[in-house]
């Protein structure tokens, strides 16, 4: 990378538009079933680890652009690559991090950090989609998000609600690492809600009244049965699957209307779109909802690095806080697994706008919830921040602990064509010391 110009000139920071994506209800039957058929309906161990993971969820914190792990869970004080800000203790004796996270320094003994990702991608689109993915795409095959394979493994095909959701409502970066479920099939694509809470097209059209809208139902069932009858393929069987998650996202539209949430509620998360939409996040996996992604962007300070971490670290710190103890009340902690991370950190070194970087060579990210030693801190940087120096951690590392932590088996595999796909790369293994 070049270090004198200290904007990227990519096409992350464009402004683009995605098209509404709804056909995202996971297959139920997926925590019962493997690659190569269904179990033994009366196979005791896997019944047993099938019924652990049921309701488990993924809410994960996309840090758009790349926050700098100095100004958060790495600080590297006193250091002439440490910056303004000073460390301070946590509720985990000896562990520090930087001063402006103080509510989650609080909670810590409730936090798992990795100090130690080298990921080795500095570009944000490349580097996002390593770390949404686990690896990076080959030029012949394209790799499901970790989304689409939550949503698959985790998720019900009796559920109204969508099985996969994304929030990404700033333009900067929004077309970075997009989000696919490549060979899993649109069923498994994300819904995504870029341009506010509620889906578009969702609500019934005012011309329409209540019982009209249940006889054309009607009329359509009706209509479909004697088409499909003697027709039973795998097309039909699609066609009307996608129908009823359709039907059934629809009668689901409450879900997306935040205001029935109590204010007292929604002023806990705050103010802020990314306080809101963590809210919503929430309510989605209270619901049924498996993985939601909620991002929060422009964290790319190549210029007034401090000022923008001064800004954006305090309402992460209150998001992330906020969302730790309403699912601790709600009884949601151990289901459900918050992560946070975007697609890189950022350099130690200060260049001559006072910012920092791309760095994917020494960075953090920080995890909290159902499958996940509270208080571990995994990994070291040196004392400024420029390399690993133990237990150093890998995209697929990352990914592959992540989906331990929610039991789905890193060593899984899928199949394109006769060709097997296992969910991490060969010779890729969980960080078993984090995990609960």
């Amino acid at each position: 990378m070049n270090h004198g110009q200290h904007f990227c000139g990519t096409s992350a920071h464009d402004i683009s538009r995605r098209v509404f994506l709804s056909q995202s209800l996971a297959v139920g039957s997926g925590a019962l079933l493997g690659t190569s058929g269904a179990v033994h309906a009366l196979d005791e161990d896997a019944l047993n680890a099938a019924l652990k993971k049921t309701g488990r969820n993924v809410i994960l914190l996309w840090l758009a652009g790349g926050a700098s792990q100095l100004e958060t869970w790495d600080p590297k004080p006193g250091r002439p690559t440490g910056g303004p800000f000073a460390s301070i203790p946590t509720s985990v004796p000896g562990v520090h991090i930087s001063e402006l996270m103080p509510k989650m320094a609080k909670r810590m003994h409730r936090t798992t950090l990795i100090r130690s990702l080298n990921t080795g991608d500095g570009g944000h689109g490349t580097g996002a989609e390593m770390m949404l993915r686990g690896r990076k795409n080959e030029a012949a095959l394209q790799y499901p998000d970790l989304g689409a394979i939550v949503a698959k493994e985790l998720g019900r095909a009796d559920s109204k609600v969508p099985g996969y959701v994304s929030f990404y409502s700033q333009t900067e970066g929004r077309g970075s690492g997009k989000l696919s479920p490549a060979f899993l099939g649109a069923r498994y694509a994300p819904m995504n809600l870029d341009d506010g809470p509620m889906p578009p097209n969702l609500s019934r059209h005012d011309a329409i009244t209540d019982l009209g809208h249940r006889d054309r139902a009607r009329l359509r069932d009706l209509l479909s049965a004697r088409f499909t009858s003697g027709r039973e393929t795998d097309t039909m069987r699609s066609h009307s699957a996608a129908y009823a998650r359709v039907h059934g996202l629809m009668s689901s539209e409450p879900l997306f209307d935040i205001e029935l949430e109590p204010q007292w509620v929604r002023d806990r998360y705050g103010p802020s779109l990314f306080g809101q939409q963590a809210l919503m996040a929430r309510r989605m996996i209270e619901a049924g909802v498996s993985f939601v992604r909620v991002s929060r962007a422009w964290w790319d300070s190549h210029g007034q690095n401090f000022e923008t971490h001064a800004e954006m670290v305090p309402e992460l710190d209150h998001v992330m806080s906020t969302l730790m103890d309403d699912l601790d009340q709600r009884g949601l902690l151990d289901s459900t697994l918050v992560v946070a991370f975007g697609e890189f950190g950022r350099t130690p070194g200060v260049n001559a706008s006072l910012g920092r970087d791309h760095f994917a060579n020494a960075w953090s990210a920080a995890m909290f919830g159902c499958g996940l030693q509270g208080g571990a801190v995994y990994g070291k940087t040196d004392d400024d921040g420029n390399t690993v120096t133990e237990d150093e951690v890998g995209a697929g590392e990352l990914f592959a602990t992540i989906l331990a932590a929610i039991g789905i088996d890193p060593d899984k595999e899928y199949h394109v064509g006769t060709r097997p796909i296992p969910l991490v790369n060969p010779g890729i293994k969980p960080i078993r010391s984090l995990l609960a």
